[in-house]
């Protein structure tokens, strides 16, 4: 089994801590190939970058010259993943989705705890559409940025586990999903404090689309995510 990890945004350091997250929980037999778009944003903090982000991400995807069995959106309230399915048969799974989804097998309700404040409401959104907002206690932002969860680990950690304490004591949460990508690694340190479980995002997409893959099954096409109808896109793909 061929699981494509695709990181949303280009940095490279990040997709490699994704990609490693995935291959630790990954079954044998399981192939993780983790991929950075070309072209895009170092970090996605808002639609415009989101919007982007899903545009490289569907043509990396799309162009990728090996067969594989499931994608996984490793973006935290990323768009994007619909039109992955217009493009594809096999499963795609979004990390969002996957983490909200495990969260409610674990208790009676989760929070996300994530990095800007401004990224609260695209998650928000994500979760709304997906359908999983019913038992979401609160998004949380630790007030760091994607980028500083590489360059200040430490600080990132702190606010992090700060933000996941409050989503318990506060908001009642009985479970914390790590809301970014980035966040590989954190869950052992957010449970040391919190006590609750920890959903990790990238995690809770690779057993998910593992599980897809072994029942057979695909993407529906009869409606929603058929395939694009046939038509010229004009002065697409750029040119160099």
């Amino acid at each position: 089994m061929r699981l494509l990890v695709v990181n949303v945004n280009t940095t490279a350091s990040m997709t490699k801590s994704i990609g490693e997250q995935a291959a630790s929980v990954a079954a044998p037999g399981t192939e993780i190939v983790p991929l950075t778009p070309d072209f895009g944003p170092e970090s996605c903090e808002g639609n415009y970058e989101s919007y982007l982000a899903a545009i490289a991400v569907m043509e990396k995807v799309r162009a990728h010259p090996e067969p594989f069995d499931a994608v996984i959106q490793a973006g935290y309230g990323e768009h994007g993943r619909e039109g992955l399915q217009e493009l594809l048969d096999v499963p795609v799974v979004d990390i969002t989705e996957a983490a909200a989804s495990t969260a409610q097998f674990l208790g009676h309700k989760y929070s996300v705890v994530t990095t800007l404040d401004r990224a609260v409401p695209l998650i928000e959104d994500r979760l709304k559409l997906a359908g999983l907002t019913d038992r979401l206690a609160s998004v949380r932002a630790s007030g760091l940025g994607v980028l500083d969860l590489e360059s200040d680990p430490d600080a990132a950690v702190a606010a992090i586990v700060e933000q996941a304490a409050a989503a318990v004591e506060q908001d009642r949460a009985e479970v914390v999903c790590l809301g970014c990508g980035g966040m590989a690694g954190l869950t052992e340190q957010v449970v040391e404090r919190t006590g609750v479980p920890v959903v990790d995002g990238v995690a809770a997409a690779v057993t998910i689309a593992e599980s897809l893959v072994r029942l057979g099954l695909k993407t529906s096409k009869v409606r929603t995510y058929a395939p694009p109808r046939p038509k010229h896109v004009k002065a697409w793909p750029p040119a160099n």
